[in-house]
């Protein structure tokens, strides 16, 4: 597979960069100046309210997006109907919006937790760049399920992406992370 926007980048299992290591990568932008997504399966620990001081209440879960620009709030969702300015980037899987209007929309329970997920920060390559890490095998290449993103628990994404791609991948999905145990 190709690398496109709404596929998935899956770190192989010997992937030695501790910030990917293991790093279930959704692509939201996949263009020739270069690509950025968000890693789906790194919890990051604080809440909303305590990254944005006015945000309204939710609980809706927070990750660690990538380790550029950690200083910025991303938001994946599954409601591009109702938060004006989304960008689709798989079939039901959205990308950003209006903050205002996501804040109210959320104070206002018409999203709620099972419906959006935070990323600090993002990860971002260069014009090229993930295709030459796919060539030194750094990645294989997935299809996206919005499943993945909101019915999945992010420490079993991993597994869970490789087994689905079927045949030796769930061999691949197996290996254990600790080497002296495989």
């Amino acid at each position: 597979m190709k690398v496109t926007k709404g596929s998935l980048l899956v770190a192989e299992p010997f992937l030695l960069d501790d910030y990917f290591k293991r790093a279930v990568v959704l692509i939201c932008e996949h263009e020739v100046h270069g690509s950025t997504g968000f890693v789906l399966n790194k919890p990051f620990h604080a809440s909303m309210e305590q990254l944005v001081p006015d945000f309204p209440e939710c609980d809706a879960p927070v990750f660690l997006g990538g380790p550029v620009a950690t200083d910025s709030i991303h938001y994946l969702h599954n409601v591009g109907d109702i938060l004006d300015g989304s960008l689709e980037v798989a079939k039901g899987v959205y990308w950003g919006g209006d903050f205002e209007k996501l804040k109210f929309l959320i104070e206002n329970k018409l999203i709620q937790s099972h419906n959006i997920r935070f990323y600090v920060g993002y990860s971002g390559w260069s014009e090229g760049q993930p295709e030459e890490e796919l060539q030194t095998n750094s990645w294989l290449v997935s299809e996206m399920d919005a499943n993945y993103l909101f019915k999945t628990k992010p420490f079993v994404l991993w597994q869970t992406v490789l087994q689905n791609k079927g045949d030796h991948y769930t061999v691949i999905a197996q290996i254990s992370e600790d080497p002296k145990y495989n």
